[in-house]
């Protein structure tokens, strides 16, 4: 069963690579290699699979995020590090300027669908944000005093910049410190 699961999501992770969302249900199957009636097993709708597709692609995200930034012991370098990485990917290389509008344009149909669901699919980011925003309070230098409400909208912040820039044009690195700076402020932070 999860085989057929995670040959079917990899085979989707792989067609979004190629094509955005305009494939069919016809060829992922194909591409995962799995009879049409084995994706309907497992998946109700075309969007309840690209659902899937947006919280794996997030997860595996986020666990790339985190083993990236252990080497990072100050809260507010790696409160930094979660809120500038999702941006990273923006960087104009084809391949993920493809994904990034994906993304974008599949969210939005997505929140009207799955609302509850798509919340669920991005609480590993709002999750990550939410530990250092409590352990730069612990540290003392952050003076949130709602930490978990802060990193939900920190996360939608984040998404907000994420998907303009996924059509606009500019320098990726500007945004990001502009971004973060905004971040640290609203928490009561200051760059030292």
């Amino acid at each position: 069963m999860e085989n057929h699961v995670r040959s079917i999501l990899d085979a989707a992770h792989r067609l979004v690579l190629l094509k955005g969302d305009s494939f069919t249900t016809q060829e992922l199957a194909k591409e995962a290699g799995v009879a049409l009636q084995t994706f309907y097993r497992y998946f109700t709708s075309k969007d309840e699979l690209l659902l899937a597709v947006i919280g794996d692609g997030l997860s595996d995200a986020c666990r790339r995020w985190s083993v990236a930034a252990d080497d990072l012991t100050d809260p507010l370098q790696r409160l930094r590090f979660f809120v500038t990485s999702p941006l990273s990917g923006l960087d104009g290389e084809h391949r993920r300027h493809t994904l990034a509008q994906f993304i974008v344009s599949t969210h939005w149909q997505l929140q009207r669908v799955f609302p509850k669901e798509l919340a669920q699919a991005e609480q590993p980011l709002v999750d990550l944000l939410h530990n250092e925003i409590r352990a730069g309070v612990t540290a003392g230098v952050l003076t949130s005093t709602n930490t978990e409400k802060d990193a939900w909208f920190i996360a939608e912040l984040v998404r907000s910049v994420y998907h303009h820039y996924a059509y606009a044009t500019g320098d990726i690195g500007d945004v990001q410190e502009q971004l973060w700076q905004f971040c640290l402020k609203a928490l009561g932070g200051s760059a030292r």
